[in-house]
């Protein structure tokens, strides 16, 4: 495993990290015991930062995350949770002290701990980001000791560029992967003049970039691939990164001549987004101890070559730039 510094927090976390939403629900069915035993494959294979939300399961991701902490107290680790969706309506006017306060004692319950390592702002209305009243409050959280750090989870770039105008602003976790190439463009300069670290989310499209989905592949009731292509239940670039799924499986066909020999694409869709040096770390899901094996194994992978890079550049000009490039 390798580690990188988060910005101005000065944690040193794993570059592949592990991403919580999927054992906490709108993925399908969770299996606790699956989900357990690939919290600890995590942290045997030196993964040092978990990423979670008080809405992934409406708490129980963050619960299953206590339970690793209890059950291997003698190793530590990073936890970033969000705050903001439980706001309903979710709008910029519910983000008071009242209600942030309210959000966090219930992580810090959740996750057991005395302060949260960092809490971010979980894809907050675009408004809120002009609102530096908001960004007081966690400044005043950090104060209190209720929380260490605090970041930002956005949706746009625009939204990332005007979030690190905030000095406090510590992270900013953004869709990246080789389906959404802008804010390499657009905002990793930015953040690295400002110490922000950044989170890459979402990093292999909502399983897109593992490169076994197929057009008939069924998704369950409840997981969002089913029910949130077009945006019904949250923002669209949350589901397969905004692509069609038509779009995105001929895309993925024509990354595979890339990928090396003994490497599968989602390794390959992985160390891609290590090869910039702004990402403090990916965000990849994980629900069986075989996929954190997997996902781990990318940091280990020798650094793409000219042509690789080129060529993730040229299926994204080709087929994925005109449907997502100016609207994230």
């Amino acid at each position: 495993m390798q580690y990188r510094r988060l910005g101005k927090t000065g944690y040193d976390v794993s570059t592949i990290s592990f991403g919580a939403w999927a054992i906490g629900g709108t993925w399908g069915q969770v299996d606790d015991v699956q989900s357990m035993a690939a919290l600890h494959r995590a942290l045997d294979l030196g993964i040092t930062f978990f990423d979670t939300a008080d809405v992934y399961g409406d708490g129980h991701s963050e619960r299953l995350i206590a339970r690793l902490r209890r059950e291997r107290p003698e190793e530590p680790f990073t936890v970033a949770t969000k705050a903001g969706r439980r706001l309903d309506p979710h709008e910029a006017a519910g983000y008071t002290e009242k209600n942030l306060r309210g959000f966090i004692e219930r992580s810090l319950s959740n996750l057991e701990m005395d302060a949260l390592d960092l809490v971010q702002l979980h894809c907050p209305p675009t408004v809120l980001y002009r609102q530096p009243e908001v960004f007081g409050i966690l400044d005043g959280f950090v104060q209190e000791g209720l929380i260490r750090h605090y970041g930002v989870s956005v949706e746009l770039v625009d939204e990332a560029l005007e979030a690190i105008k905030h000095p406090g602003v510590a992270s900013v976790q953004i869709i990246f992967n080789a389906f959404r190439l802008k804010p390499a463009d657009a905002f990793f300069a930015a953040a690295r003049a400002a110490d922000v670290g950044i989170l890459a989310r979402v990093p292999l499209a909502s399983g897109l970039l593992t490169g076994k989905l197929r057009a008939d592949t069924p998704f369950e009731a409840d997981d969002h691939r089913a029910f949130n292509r077009h945006g019904e239940a949250f923002d669209k670039g949350e589901t397969f990164s905004g692509v069609d799924y038509t779009t995105g499986l001929e895309a993925v066909d024509r990354l595979r001549p890339l990928v090396p020999d003994g490497v599968s694409l989602a390794q390959f869709a992985l160390r891609w987004i290590l090869m910039f040096p702004e990402v403090t770390c990916a965000i990849p899901g994980a629900r069986t101890p075989q996929q954190v094996e997997s996902n781990a194994a990318a940091a280990e992978l020798p650094p793409l070559t000219g042509d690789q890079m080129q060529g993730v550049q040229a299926v994204y000009d080709d087929l994925i730039r005109a449907q997502v490039h100016g609207h994230w």
